[in-house]
């Protein structure tokens, strides 16, 4: 799923009202429909007290038309608006003056001199105050406004974004934006409710269809995707009814000192398990052993060293590299890394202390193959890019990264966002339970295995972030978010690719017997 920029939406919108050949007003008029639908399918009519609130902007014009539909539809509205500028647009001017003709009850004015309506914890808020064009700071009253909003402990539904809320940078002051419970966003989601510092001010979110030209849809290039099983089924290449293992790749996994050889085991499991022909381990030789036990399937090959990596000098040649995991960071195995990544020109998959190491010497990433796949942890990632004032500093940093190195990042968290090419890929799937241990090893070794398959990194990198997530999606279902661990996640990935080809359940149809007339 593309999610549009607000010029995108804006530009939509225009292109929408010449091709179908309609005013924005109706425009506004067919999106405050389908709000209004959205409530009226929940409610059934209950009488519930409703309260809009409304800006004087576009989104408070949609605002009047919910409140407009819903007092013709018989409930219990009370309209609000909220005065914070004498500059009102014209589609909202327009609504006014149709919902002033449609009750006698006109919307009540709010000021910095008014006191704020008493509402209950069983009413129902909608807020239309600011939408996506929002450019100056939140007045000290709205503030209070949105406080006494929070004080009344009613479900809030916002309308396209929450109040104060922007979509291309992090609040100030948390206070200053809505806390919605649920937001119907036009079209497509927004950026912000998949960031760690803006995804908390709406529980929920949906995206409506307000009727924006499809062929513009269609057509426009957008910068953010979401990425699901419709995503991904494309992706997947099936295998040929005579295949080998010859065909679909050998997968190394380089890593691993004393006491962290668990770390190869899990990656090197992933990437057999997501479709690899053959893979091996690259260790040294205190894990000889480990593997040999806990992964038959894997072959091994061994450092001299005992404990540590001191050289790396691979047996065969591999069709993609997974490096960095259970590393270590001892002197001989920081001179091991810098010399092996001077001479490799295979694929690359770089995580854990691989990471830290270019991230001392940036020099060496000049080294590396276009498109090498990262796959940092928030501290990971501070060595690569520096350290970042909110998210959207973060992203601008990442992509700046990307760009210099042509490089992918996968920036590893709940909503994983894979970056390349100045785009963002935001996947689906995963949960809190995959913050434990290990899980990271996985992915990588995942991703490490898609592209020994000849996936592209790019493909790879969103293939496997989906997979890893409905893995843990699968399996915490038995596990709980407390419970669940990396080896779970590695037992999921079967089911995870079972799942993309599994139809959605019908309802069940309950039979009626016939009765016999007496």
């Amino acid at each position: 799923m593309k999610l549009f920029s607000k010029e995108q939406i804006y530009k939509g919108n225009a292109y929408s009202a010449e091709s179908q050949k309609i005013s924005s007003t109706e425009l506004m008029e067919r999106a405050g429909i389908q709000i209004f639908n959205w409530l009226h399918i929940r409610m059934q009519g209950a009488q519930v007290p409703i309260h809009v609130f409304c800006g004087i902007g576009d989104n408070g014009g949609n605002g009047l038309v919910v409140a407009r539909q819903l007092i013709t539809h018989g409930y219990n509205v009370k309209t609000y608006i909220v005065n914070h500028s004498k500059t009102r647009s014209k589609d909202f001017l327009e609504n006014y003056d149709r919902i002033k003709n449609t009750s006698k009850d006109w919307p009540t004015l709010l000021d910095n001199n008014s006191t704020f309506p008493e509402m209950h914890p069983n009413d129902i808020i909608v807020d239309a105050i600011f939408g996506t064009g929002l450019n100056r700071a939140v007045d000290g009253w709205i503030v209070n406004l949105f406080n006494h909003f929070r004080a009344q402990k009613a479900f809030t539904l916002s309308i396209d974004i929450p109040s104060g809320l922007s979509t291309d940078k992090a609040p100030t002051n948390p206070e200053a934006v809505v806390n919605a419970g649920y937001t119907l966003s036009f079209q497509s989601p927004k950026l912000v409710f998949f960031l760690p510092e803006t995804a908390k001010y709406t529980v929920q979110w949906e995206a409506l269809d307000i009727g924006i030209d499809a062929q513009y849809l269609l057509e426009t290039e957008a910068n953010v995707e979401l990425i699901g099983k419709n995503e991904m089924l494309p992706l997947y290449k099936p295998r040929e009814k005579f295949s080998n293992k010859g065909n679909f790749g050998h997968a190394y996994i380089i890593g691993g000192s004393f006491g962290k050889m668990g770390a190869v085991t899990l990656a090197s499991k992933a990437a057999l398990i997501s479709g690899a022909g053959k893979v091996s381990a690259y260790i040294p030789k205190c894990g000889y052993a480990i593997l040999q036990t806990s992964f038959p399937e894997a072959m091994v090959e061994c450092d001299n060293n005992e404990t540590i990596l001191t050289n790396i000098a691979l047996e065969t040649l591999p069709t993609a590299i997974g490096l960095g995991v259970g590393l270590g960071l001892k002197d001989e195995t920081v001179k091991a890394v810098k010399t092996f990544l001077k001479e490799n020109k295979l694929p690359l998959v770089i995580d854990a202390d691989a990471i830290s190491i270019l991230g001392k010497d940036k020099d060496l990433l000049g080294l590396l193959p276009e498109s090498t796949v990262f796959t940092p942890h928030p501290k990971e990632l501070e060595y690569l890019i520096g350290k970042w004032s909110d998210d959207f500093d973060k992203i601008a940093k990442t992509k700046a990264f990307c760009e210099a190195y042509k490089a992918i990042v996968v920036i590893k968290g709940f909503n994983t966002i894979t970056v390349y090419n100045n785009k963002l890929f935001i996947n689906t799937t995963g949960n809190p339970g995959l913050a434990t241990a290990g899980t990271g090893d996985v992915l990588t070794g995942l991703i490490t295995g898609l592209i020994a398959q000849s996936y592209n990194p790019l493909e790879a990198a969103l293939f496997g972030t989906y997979l890893h997530g409905k893995s843990g999606d699968i399996m915490v279902e038995d596990t709980g978010y407390q419970s669940l661990i990396a080896s779970h996640v590695i037992e999921g990935i079967p089911l995870a690719y079972l799942d993309m080809f599994k139809q959605p359940d019908k309802p069940e149809v309950e039979e009626v017997e016939n009765e016999d007339e007496d």
